[in-house]
């Protein structure tokens, strides 16, 4: 019994109370750690999201493909592998647009031939592209607005016939012509509209030539493609100077306008004042308006990443016979493709002393001089001509209007079928524009006549 006024301790209180104290004191202690425990594995289990979704919106789960943000707001946005490209590239810019790999070098070029033709030009354009004709090449024809419409239906019907030329699908018809006034600025609006529409059409080819009905080959394709295969693809053909003598007060500084630009009736430029000073920020180059151009250069003329093409487009507008200066003075004016230039246009041109607007017209008995020239093209000739069939049967053996035979030709008749279009057959043409290259572009005086 308890006393009044006397201490006890706990050892006095019954076991059965201790052993309860106890175990509830033991039940807090662990509810105490749950508690603990919880928390941690929340938080950490918070952190390991935050990570996860950090991890992803950095983009190191992307692969191949583009990964999207996770976030409602990501300050990186969409994610790619790629690099970005920029809205505007300028001539050090290296970064391209997304695009298949380019393909590698050829053994063997090929070509991409312009022609051109006006009003009573459909024979001769016919002529032309048989005697151009090879399935490594690409062609783009084009009879202009002065040409009747029965003329160009047929040249495309004509083209849309035959087996080997439907077959291969490699000649094109710009079937709504183009107004071309002859010397003004049309003629290269129509030039650049060629080009783009046979930078559209392939990616192989290495070259592009311009050539008119009034043109006509003097070696085979096999030849030209045989000796070009020998040559850095980075040659430039132009005939060009910047000696500009009579053409500088007459063409440099006089201004004219091309009714076709804005007009569907046929009328020649017309000169208008007041007369200009001769350029300072460019200087100009006059020469042959054939030239034989690289993709590279086409490319940079037409897409235009560094500006000075489009601003010299603009300034030739009202330039007297603009195809006489526009690539030339654009080529030499840009130090990388100034020194691709090869000063001659491979062609064989008749001239007077002083040369007058327009070359003699060619006959039998120039046919001589054609093959000591060793030029690949010849200008100009009457349609019809003899010298034509002349140049057919002793050059490119060609007989009764047949393809230009070549180590393509398979089937009987002679190239009544495709065979293999890498198979070359140079013949004595091929040695005569090899003794060219020799010339213009393999001698030591090749770099003294560039841009001069």
């Amino acid at each position: 019994m308890f006393r009044l006024g006397e201490s006890h301790s706990p050892m006095d209180e019954p076991s059965s109370m201790l052993w309860a104290k106890k175990t509830l004191h033991y039940l807090a202690s662990l509810k105490m750690i749950e508690r603990r425990w919880t928390s941690l594995v929340a938080v950490s289990s918070l952190l390991c999201v935050l990570c996860l979704v950090t991890y992803v919106n950095m983009g190191l789960f992307a692969s191949r493909c583009k990964t999207h943000s996770i976030l409602p707001f990501s300050p990186m946005g969409e994610v790619t592998n790629q690099r970005p490209i920029p809205p505007f590239l300028e001539t050090t810019v290296r970064a391209t647009p997304p695009q298949s790999p380019p393909p590698a070098i050829k053994a063997t070029p090929s070509i991409a031939y312009f022609v051109t033709g006006t009003k009573g030009d459909l024979e001769s354009m016919w002529r032309m592209l048989r005697a151009l004709y090879h399935p490594r090449n690409q062609y783009v024809l084009h009879l202009d607005l002065k040409s009747t419409v029965a003329d160009r239906l047929e040249l495309a019907r004509r083209v849309k016939d035959d087996p080997i030329l439907f077959k291969m699908r490699n000649v094109h018809m710009i079937t709504k012509p183009n107004t071309v006034t002859y010397r003004g600025p049309t003629m290269i609006a129509n030039t650049l509209h060629a080009c783009a529409i046979l930078l559209r059409r392939s990616k192989t080819w290495d070259w592009f030539i311009n050539l008119s009905a009034s043109d006509y080959p003097l070696v085979t394709q096999d030849d030209i493609l045989h000796v070009f295969s020998s040559l850095p693809r980075d040659l430039n053909f132009l005939d060009h100077t910047s000696r500009l003598g009579w053409k500088a007060p007459v063409r440099g500084k006089q201004l004219i306008i091309d009714p076709g630009l804005y007009s569907t009736n046929e009328s020649d430029v017309f000169l208008v004042e007041p007369r200009r000073n001769l350029p300072s920020v460019f200087k100009l180059f006059t020469g042959s308006a054939w030239v034989a151009l690289t993709r590279e250069f086409v490319e940079f003329c037409v897409w235009g990443w560094d500006n000075l093409p489009r601003t010299l487009l603009m300034y030739y507008t009202n330039f007297m016979s603009s195809p006489e200066g526009y690539f030339h003075t654009v080529i030499c004016n840009v130090p990388k493709y100034a020194r691709t230039a090869v000063n001659h246009d491979l062609h064989f041109i008749s001239w007077d002393t002083p040369p007058r607007q327009h070359p003699h017209s060619l006959g039998v008995q120039d046919f001589s001089r054609m093959l000591a020239s060793n030029a690949a093209f010849a200008r100009k000739f009457n349609n019809s001509d003899p010298v034509l069939t002349l140049i057919d049967e002793k050059l490119l053996g060609r007989m009764n209007d047949s393809l230009t035979p070549g180590g393509w030709c398979g089937g009987e008749p002679v190239c009544s079928e495709v065979g293999d279009i890498s198979l070359l057959r140079p013949g004595p043409g091929a040695n005569r524009l090899a003794q060219l290259m020799e010339k213009v572009v393999k001698s030591v005086s090749f770099t003294h006549h560039q841009c001069k």
